[in-house]
């Protein structure tokens, strides 16, 4: 993903696109930058807990407690995502 957005940078919003919905492994890092990056750009970023890994307990904390809720707009669970979804 933050490959794609240094590509496209603002190409997604170009297309419709405002809002990104981020999962993924290694939170502390890959997913903390892309969804800052995808803030910095202008992005509504949504964060879905608990489809995001790490190494350690401790490193979830630190990049989902601590780090992404001053970039993301939400952090939320993939049972609120997909109803989310499913009433549009």
């Amino acid at each position: 993903m933050l490959q794609r957005l240094r590509q496209h940078g603002s190409g997604f919003a170009a297309q419709g696109i405002h809002q990104l919905i981020v999962i993924g492994l290694i939170a502390h890092t890959c997913i903390e930058a892309t969804v800052r990056y995808a803030a910095e750009l202008g992005y509504d970023v949504t964060v879905v807990r608990d489809a995001t890994a790490d190494y350690s307990d401790e490193m979830m904390h630190a990049a989902l407690d601590i780090n992404m809720p001053n970039y993301a707009s939400a952090l939320v669970t993939t049972k609120e995502i997909v109803g989310s979804i499913s009433s549009l």
